[in-house]
């Protein structure tokens, strides 16, 4: 009995391996013609990573500076806003800003739409999204921005001292150039993790190329070959910001851009 059992597994198991076949068209068609909402979740991850980055290097280098301040109220709240965002997972935190603070404070903070300045309306997941991904990115921002500045020799600190310079000049001109060149690798790094977790605003209905692969897959059932499409992509811009991160550093590193 066991014996015919067994040989009734095997035989199941080989059916299942010569029914599944990888769709080799279905994913060539994915990759090299892809859908309008496709390359619509693309430009979304993009300009999501950007603005992300930007408000997080911004909040990373205010928070940095308060770390440095002479007063404790300033320096423990960095140390404490520090050690919250980079101990708790980024989802925790995109679900607690979406979810978590209009239910706690009554307040629908992120509607269907969303009007900035009266400018743009955007998606009220989105910047959800974004307020998250900022808040997230400012952390590690200050704590790479610390250890560059940290990095500077102590005598680019006297000499700019002993000129007579007040200490934002002599930050803004001497200590932040220098320490623009330390920072550029990890930023680099940190801008392709920002682009890759995008992938999880697809929780909170955003419609990148996560939700949209989800949705593909739903209806063609092609979930291999959907979701390694989806990786070509990641893996293409991902690649392609290679590049440019390793022309800046070239740069940086030879002292032609300055602040």
């Amino acid at each position: 009995m066991m014996k015919k059992l067994g040989f009734e597994r095997s035989a199941e198991l080989n059916r299942n391996a010569i029914e599944m076949q990888f769709d080799v068209p279905f994913f060539l068609n994915f990759v090299f013609h892809p859908r309008p909402a496709l390359l619509f979740g693309l430009a979304t991850a993009l300009a999501t990573t950007i603005i992300s980055m930007a408000l997080g290097i911004l909040l990373g280098l205010l928070l940095c500076l308060c770390g440095r301040s002479k007063f404790w109220l300033l320096r423990n709240f960095n140390s404490a806003y520090v050690f919250a965002f980079r101990g708790t997972p980024l989802l925790v935190q995109v679900i607690l800003i979406y979810f978590g603070v209009p239910y706690l404070t009554g307040v629908d903070l992120f509607p269907e739409t969303v009007d900035l300045l009266g400018l743009v309306s955007l998606q009220g997941a989105i910047v959800a999204g974004i307020v998250a991904f900022a808040l997230n990115e400012a952390a590690y921002i200050s704590e790479i921005a610390r250890a560059s500045i940290g990095s500077i020799d102590q005598g680019q600190w006297d000499a700019g001292k002993a000129l007579g310079m007040r200490p934002a000049l002599l930050m803004k001109l001497v200590i932040l150039p220098q320490a623009v060149r330390v920072m550029l690798p990890p930023l680099g790094n940190q801008v392709n993790g920002m682009f890759k977790a995008t992938s999880l605003l697809y929780l909170i209905a955003v419609p990148e190329m996560m939700f949209i692969a989800d949705a593909v897959n739903s209806v063609t059932f092609k979930t291999f070959e959907v979701y390694l499409g989806v990786s070509v992509y990641y893996l293409v811009i991902t690649t392609a910001w290679s590049f440019v991160q390793k022309a800046l550093e070239r740069r940086y590193s030879k002292g032609v851009a300055t602040l």
